[in-house]
């Protein structure tokens, strides 16, 4: 059981992020407090000098005629290109086929039973870490799956929601493989070094050494916090509501007609519990024959899906010859919600489910109506992040806490430990890695590669310091997507309890995986077999 002070002031964070409007209603206030100060900043003349000094970074006011113009020339592709909506509704087609069908219900309910429940931390943390060779697919299959995961084996569904999104998001660069993250931010590196040394090259595998030992580290870590902090504190709060519940209920002062109201429907619901059960016993011959054609569906598209891409001149290679970078890697959302639709749809024909074509069609349409306060959060959370970035001012902020840290003279570990901290700081104001990096890289690989410190290694203290902050900031693109997951459970949480959720495997890891990578260093371990 996590402490009552870590209780009390992670309730404190919940109720003062809760106080904060709608979610939809933050972001419209949010687009409004941007515009005002991209206009002070761009009145006192805010401006910062890029850091290759190519040119110079000055604020742009969203309150004049060009900022008029942006808004009204912008606003409708901002929604349309915000990476959390295309993804999220092509991945819902296939998924929400899945799910309507029964499919996802039954494998949900055959891994509840494998594990006991016991082990489903640890399955959707690794699954989340693990995700990242597919990029943001994590974010739109394997969150919203933990929720039901967690719901099926009678835990908080808050919990898996929370275990997933700290596996997908703060785990981000923990991995047992390459994949493309790998290489964007390699690539950046690389042209940083060379500002220095024209022939450095910073390999795709600079980090792997230590990137797979993270993986298990960050599994684990999550997996005990969610399990000693998380579970604890969200199964009091429901155990809470339900004593406040009981203590103000009418009890004894129920009249007769009320009381045979709810003995009624209280036999009613046992009864179609019962013919429920009933007919899963009388149909587990369909039910396995549903889930038999399902499987081996999902089969022959992986055995397709690594004919195309494991020879050498593979049909789905990249551009060049790399894995990484194969339209396979970048569709792979499509693919997800197509293997997911057709799995779908075999298991609900087999399995007796549907008889019309127009089910399916039925199904789609339903998912898409469960969409609709996704969409209008999401409208407004994309116009404030296009809006912060027109206005320059993350780059600004981002430009003057790095001229803060390149000032201190430290020995090389501690400073690397407080690029870490720097980088988790910066992270608040910008969410994407390779953006970010690319802004970073200019300045503080050089600069510690002029003090003896490589760039791998800087590479790998960015790395997790971009990571743990991911899943505490609002600007991160997916924040608003994940408080919309969690409103399916809990119609009234916010940012204030998506933040008090997720505070917890944020601090806590960036401890733990700072500390990781500063002993790694001190023993000087190499950080990839190219390093």
């Amino acid at each position: 059981m996590p402490s009552s002070f870590l209780n009390r002031t992670l309730d404190r964070f919940e109720r003062l992020g809760n106080r904060l409007p709608h979610p939809t209603w933050l972001f419209v206030w949010l687009c409004f407090g941007v515009a005002v100060l991209s206009a002070i900043a761009s009145g006192l003349g805010w401006q910062a000098p890029w850091p290759d000094g190519s040119r110079v970074v000055t604020a742009a006011n969203l309150i004049s005629l060009d900022g008029l113009r942006y808004v009204l020339a912008s606003s409708v592709t901002n929604f349309t290109q915000f990476a959390p909506v295309g993804s999220v509704m092509i991945a819902m087609l296939g998924l929400g086929l899945a799910e309507r069908s029964g499919l996802l219900g039954g494998m949900l309910s055959g891994l509840v039973r494998l594990s006991g429940g016991r082990g489903l931390a640890f399955i959707v943390a690794l699954a989340g870490v693990l995700s990242s060779l597919a990029v943001d697919a994590g974010y739109v299959v394997i969150i919203p799956l933990a929720g039901l995961l967690f719901a099926r084996a009678g835990l908080p569904p808050l919990a898996g929601i929370a275990c997933a999104f700290a596996g997908v998001s703060a785990g981000f660069s923990a991995n047992i493989a390459i994949g493309p993250v790998d290489a964007i931010l390699a690539g950046i590196t690389t042209e940083a070094a060379r500002t220095v040394s024209p022939d450095a090259t910073v390999a795709i595998t600079a980090n792997y050494y230590f990137i797979a030992a993270s993986t298990l580290l960050v599994t684990l870590v999550i997996t005990a916090i969610n399990a000693w902090i998380v579970q604890p504190r969200l199964q009091a709060a429901e155990a809470m509501m339900a004593h406040d519940a009981v203590k103000h209920a009418p009890g004894m002062a129920l009249d007769i007609a009320e009381s045979d109201k709810t003995a009624a429907e209280l036999s009613s619901a046992a009864a179609q519990l019962q013919t429920h059960t009933a007919d899963e016993h009388d149909d587990s011959t369909l039910h396995r024959a549903g889930s038999l054609a399902a499987l081996l569906w999902t089969l022959l598209i992986i055995a397709a899906c690594v004919c195309a891409v494991w020879p050498a001149d593979g049909a789905l290679r990249g551009p060049d010859g790399s894995i990484s970078r194969s339209p396979l890697v970048q569709g792979i959302v499509v693919v997800i919600a197509f293997t997911a639709g057709v799995a779908g749809i075999l298991y609900a024909r087999f399995s007796g489910r549907w008889s019309r074509a127009s089910d399916s069609v039925a199904a789609m349409e339903d998912t898409f109506k469960s969409l609709a306060s996704y969409l209008v959060l999401m409208f407004f959370a994309a116009q404030f992040v296009a809006w912060f970035n027109w206005s320059q001012l993350g780059q600004l902020l981002a430009i003057e806490g790095a001229a803060t840290l390149q000032q201190a003279a430290l020995a090389p570990t501690a400073l690397l430990l407080l690029f870490v901290l720097a980088t988790f700081t910066i992270n608040l104001f910008i969410g994407s890695a390779s953006a970010k990096w690319a802004l970073m890289a200019p300045v503080f690989v050089p600069m510690l590669l002029l003090a003896g410190i490589p760039a791998e290694s800087t590479l790998a203290a960015y790395r997790v310091g971009d990571s743990v902050g991911n899943i505490i900031t609002p600007l991160m693109p997916y924040f608003a997507m994940v408080v919309a997951f969690a409103q399916r459970y809990q119609p009234a949480a916010g940012v204030g309890t998506l933040v008090a959720l997720m505070l917890p495997y944020s601090l806590i890891l960036l401890v733990l995986w700072g500390g990781f990578l500063g002993l790694w260093l001190s023993l000087g371990w190499p950080l990839g077999p190219v390093s």
